[in-house]
């Protein structure tokens, strides 16, 4: 199952009625030019739907309403000349889409060879003024960027912002399974559903241990195969496995992918003492939740909802990410040390080796079988260490901070995905009494690259705190 994280926007692009007698070809060219220019370079970070300028308020609002039948994730409000604010105002006001302004024009300067054909063609700025004043007066909330129509990093700020808004909208529709229960007395990640489903939008689905087992008793010999021979190829396979061990794992991850596929799922979480309350589990699906994390497929550990939410969610703002924990603290060298019982995104693993698949020496729980898991170790490189979390009043928080990957793992002997990561702050001290005092969790997960302004988006489309520790 691959996710489709790639935004699509809805381009409003708007010109001026009085135009279409005084100056009649003067639409045509403004749109060759968004055409031309302005849709290829924006079509480097999201699926652009277009179809033409207007200017006329009844023209607007049906061109907002198409755009949101077609699925767009934000409208992105262009103005090719002035365009009187009033017109666009009412859509706006209804829209259900983010909404950015691009102030942007074709013109790079303004010097002797200046005439009054440039003039016209690069008049959108005070249009756009106009319409920042009255969204502000009338209380619509909006993005604004001015840039060059090719600037770089005016493109990339609207990438951001297309991105923060696109895994917005997949989370408002996501469903998260939970298998199991939560584990018993951790309180960081205990929530009210329904504040959840109000909130978030997120749906969530029981899910058994007895389909868990039925399923993976029923899974089809070729398909086992097929998944043995894919971890022999894949993975840096223990010589202690047996054929029994892999089997037991296929049988497992196809087992979980079942229940994933049949139930519509973004996002799951399971609590592994609840496998061992059946005596008939054979083993647990560590791979398969590693494995379908790297396919886009949020998941938490110990039962978190919030965490397999959030999980999902940021895999969908900036791919790759991954569920993690930190478990010790490397006062010598200001590291954190992240693990977990065997899920880690395999995605993010370093490159310059293949990650071992091991058996845990000793199970967690009651199986008939061994527990295989993947002792992933993420690429050394730039992250973004992050949680979601309900705050004071259930008003959700985003708590991000800058972060390496350290090169670091997998080490000898180790039967739990693990690996190092340093925040930029420096302080390892200071950074963990600023995490935990603005109530960071113990579940939180990395993202690849620097993630913070994509992040700071999604928590104004949220409603939602951004905390940068």
């Amino acid at each position: 199952m691959k996710h489709n994280v790639r935004p699509k926007v809805g381009l409003l692009a708007l010109t001026l009625e009085l135009y279409e007698n005084l100056l009649p070809d003067l639409r045509g060219a403004r749109e060759a030019w968004l055409r031309r220019a302005v849709i290829p370079a924006l079509q480097r970070e999201a699926d652009l739907l277009f179809t033409r300028a207007v200017f006329r308020r009844e023209d607007i609002e049906q061109v907002v309403a198409e755009l949101e039948t077609a699925g767009a994730d934000a409208l992105l409000v262009v103005l090719l000349t002035y365009s009187p604010s009033q017109l666009a105002l009412p859509a706006l006001r209804r829209a259900r889409l983010p909404i950015v302004i691009w102030n942007t024009q074709e013109l790079r300067g303004v010097d002797q060879a200046f005439t009054l054909t440039h003039m016209v063609d690069n008049h959108g700025v005070h249009g756009t003024q106009d319409l920042a004043n009255v969204l502000t007066r009338a209380g619509v909330r909006f993005h604004y960027v001015t840039s060059p129509d090719n600037d770089p990093a005016g493109l990339r700020e609207l990438g951001d912002f297309f991105a923060a808004a696109g895994a917005v909208r997949r989370l408002g529709t996501a469903r998260i399974g939970s298998l199991g229960y939560p584990f018993p007395g951790m309180g960081d990640f205990a929530v009210d559903t329904t504040h959840l489903a109000a909130t978030l939008g997120c749906a969530w689905t029981n899910l058994t241990v007895e389909d868990y087992i039925n399923r993976a008793a029923v899974a089809p010999g070729t398909e086992v195969a097929r998944l043995v021979a894919d971890y022999r190829a894949s993975y840096d396979v223990a010589p202690d496995l047996t054929e029994e061990d892999l089997a037991l794992t296929a049988r497992a991850e196809l087992a979980l992918r079942g229940m994933v596929a049949d139930h519509r799922l973004e996002a799951l979480t399971y609590q592994f003492t609840a496998f061992g309350e059946d005596e008939r589990t054979q083993t647990l699906p560590f791979v398969a939740a590693s494995r379908l994390m790297a396919e886009g497929v949020g998941f938490g550990g110990e039962g978190d909802l919030i965490a397999a939410a959030a999980t999902a969610f940021f895999s969908w703002l900036q791919p790759p990410a991954s569920f993690t924990e930190i478990f010790t603290i490397g006062f010598a060298d200001a590291s954190l040390f992240l693990s977990h019982m065997g899920e880690a995104n395999p995605a993010m693993a370093r490159r310059d080796r293949r990650i071992p698949l091991v058996a845990r020496p000793a199970p967690i729980t009651r199986t008939r079988g061994r527990q295989l898991a993947l002792v992933t170790s993420f690429a050394p490189g730039p992250a973004t260490l992050v949680a979601l979390t309900p705050g004071p009043g259930g008003k959700w928080r985003l708590i991000a901070a800058a972060a390496a990957i350290e090169d670091f793992g997998p080490l000898p002997g180790f039967f739990v995905p693990h690996s190092k990561l340093k925040p930029l702050a420096g302080d390892v001290c200071r950074f963990l009494t600023a995490y935990a005092t603005a109530g960071g969790p113990h579940h939180n997960a990395v993202i690849c690259g620097d993630a913070r302004q994509r992040l700071r988006f999604a928590a104004g489309l949220l409603g939602a705190e951004y905390i940068e520790v």
